[in-house]
Parts: C-alpha cells; structure tokens; sequence
C-alpha cells in the first residue's frame, strides 16, 4: 500500500527532519528522517509538535501512523545534548522530552508505530507512548537506561508487558527481538520489512473507517483505565457508554452495520 498523496514538509533544519502527507482523507503517516538513527533532538522533537499541531486542526484525521526513513527506528536521547547538560538544564530537557510523549499520548486519534529496526533509551519509550506498535522482523528493542547509568520506561513498559517481562528488560538493558517482543505483547504483529508499510496503513484505515467519537473516546478511556478502582471503571464506563449512545454517529453506526455499508460519520 501506497502513501496516495503529496507530504507536506516540517523543515526544522537543512534537510526536513520529519514529513506529514495523508494515506486518503483519514489516515495520517509521519515519516522520522534524522539520519542515521532517528535521534530524538530537539529539532526532530520540534518537528514532531509542529506536525501534530497541524493534525489538531484537521479534524478528518482519525488515525495516525508515524514512521521511519532511517534503519533504526529512533535511537532515543540524544547523548551529545545529554552530556552538555548542567544540573540546572536537565530537568528542561527531560520535561521538554517527556512533552513529545506526552503529545502521542494525548493526541485525540489513535497513533500506531511502524517500527522498522532500533527503539533504543527513550526511543523505547517513545514507542510505548504509542496506542498501537508493529514491528517488522528488523526491529528490535532495548530499555537502555541501566546501560548508560540512568532510569528510563519504568512506569509505562510495566502497564504494556506486565511487571515480570519489565524488569528483565530494564534491569538487563539487553536486546530484544521483534519475536521476543511479540511473544511479551509489546507489539501486536510482526511483518517482513516491505509489508511493515502496508500493515500499518490497513490497521490505521481499519480504525478510521469506525465512528471517530467512539475511538477517540475509547482511546482517553483505555489509557485511563489502569489508574481507576473497580467501582470508577464501572462508572465511567456506563458515563460514557450514555455519551456515546446519545450521539448520531451511534445511529449511523448501527445503520451502516445492518445495511452492510460503510459509515458515513460527523462527528455528532
């Protein structure tokens, strides 16, 4: 499957460190182009809230798959810029880090990593920011905090994989394989490298083709739930359930089911 038009280009630098172009009217592809390792400097880090500034605004948007023009998939940090680091400058850096995250995370549509080779340090931890994660053969993954004598994917790896998987992979720091990765559930499917693309763009147009105000309510929900007692999820579960029933996308929704077609939704 192809890329069907013109990306637009978010040049932070001589050479665009990221692009934006559109698979159809509803999926979004993110391509990461910061040779030779998608490392995640400031530029590329600016790059990315430019990027999903724009996607804010398009509300045709219903899905988001961020890929890699590189053979690593991103590297993480960047240790140069680490090492030039004061005591007084750190805490900058790792909020301004943490926001790029913390954008994927919050981003009203579900995002989906096409991970093509490396999600190293913090490029692990961008990866787990991600709603969705497929890998191609190529990929691997390493929590690279121990490594390099600091603390990194503690909070979320452990929500993704379970505690036991999460410590082996932090306190060893070592490298694990797309199949490994499958087998922990830190991706959901594993693709030759060419099919890696396509895959990605079917799931992205899977998910753009259902009603957008219940997946994107389902996305807020989902990364919530983890955080809830029994008795919140219940009540926040039939909230929303009663939100959604309400709204015409429902009737749509239904309408389309039983008439064997596509849904034809506005976002009301």
């Amino acid at each position: 499957m192809s890329i069907n038009t013109e990306p637009s280009v978010v040049n932070t630098v001589a050479a665009p460190v990221a692009t934006l172009a559109k698979d159809g009217p509803h999926v979004a592809v993110i391509t990461m182009n910061n040779p030779p390792a998608n490392v995640l400097t400031v530029d590329l880090r600016r790059a990315l809230h430019e990027i999903f500034d724009e996607l804010e605004r398009d509300l045709d948007v219903r899905a988001v798959v961020i890929a890699s023009d590189q053979p690593q998939y991103t590297a993480g940090g960047d240790l140069k810029e680490d090492q030039s680091l004061t005591n007084d400058d750190v805490r900058h850096y790792i909020e301004e880090f943490f926001s790029v995250l913390e954008r994927i995370e919050r981003f009203r549509t579900p995002v989906i990593a096409a991970i093509n080779g490396g999600s190293i340090g913090g490029g692990l931890e961008f990866v787990l920011a991600c709603d969705v994660r497929i890998a191609s053969t190529e990929a691997f993954f390493v929590a690279a905090g121990v490594n390099v004598g600091l603390i990194v994917s503690f909070w979320r790896l452990p929500r993704v994989v379970g505690l036991g998987a999460a410590k082996e992979i932090l306190l060893t720091g070592s490298r694990y394989t797309a199949a490994q990765a499958l087998n922990w559930g830190l991706v959901t499917e594993v693709h030759e490298p060419d099919a890696l693309l396509g895959a990605a763009l079917a799931k992205a147009h899977r998910i753009a083709s259902r009603a957008p105000l219940s997946v994107e309510l389902t996305k807020k929900s989902a990364s919530e739930a983890l955080d809830l007692t029994a008795q919140q999820g219940d009540e926040l579960q039939i909230e929303r359930f009663l939100q959604m029933f309400r709204t015409r996308d429902h009737q749509e929704a239904l309408d389309a089911f039983f008439g064997r077609r596509e849904g034809n939704y506005e976002r009301r």
